[in-house]
């Protein structure tokens, strides 16, 4: 079994994609908890916090059906993010698990999770302008892909769009083409 304080050891010297997969591969044989790993974004160190997020996302995306047990606790974890460099992997982990395509399982479970912390997070996410555009194209897929259940977030987030647009990117001004010609298709 991998420790935590192993784990840090580990993710506290710098890190490039190998790493990351090495390291992804030896959490989930050694049956690290997530809800460790997920503890680790959290750290202090803005380094280790980015490293363990970078590292939570492939660990979650890789297998997300082996950690159902801990999605709850991901989910109410969303709104204590305040890294800046963890909230694109926490934000394309919502995009991910909110997807059409998401495992049944995932789906299932996620029908009995509120959702609302994810979705007042992303919000957040898309209304701040210090937020960088990655995190704010996951966190618009991801409010776009939880519309059916929850209706309201699709005028709200056709509003948010139209006003990211108004002086976007041409990241921002491509996603919010792609989300507004899927919540108007008529339009």
């Amino acid at each position: 079994m991998l420790t935590k304080n192993q784990l840090l050891e580990q993710i506290n010297a710098t890190m490039d994609k190998t790493k990351v997969l090495e390291l992804t591969g030896m959490v989930q044989h050694k049956n690290f908890k997530l809800r460790d790993l997920i503890e680790l974004t959290f750290y202090d160190n803005k380094k280790i916090a980015f490293r363990a997020a970078w590292l939570l996302e492939n660990v979650f995306l890789k297998h997300p059906g082996f950690y159902l047990a801990d999605l709850e606790y991901l989910v109410t974890c969303f709104p204590q993010i305040h890294h800046g460099s963890c909230k694109r992997h926490y934000a394309k982990i919502a995009m991910h698990i909110t997807a059409p395509n998401a495992l049944p399982i995932i789906k299932q479970h996620l029908l009995e999770i509120d959702m609302e912390p994810v979705i007042n997070q992303c919000f957040e996410w898309v209304i701040d302008p210090k937020v960088l555009v990655a995190v704010k194209s996951f966190a618009t897929e991801a409010l776009f892909n939880m519309r059916h259940r929850y209706p309201w977030v699709a005028e709200e987030l056709s509003a948010q769009l139209a006003y990211l647009m108004r002086n976007g990117s041409a990241a921002i001004q491509s996603k919010g083409q792609k989300l507004l010609g899927y919540l108007h298709p008529l339009a």
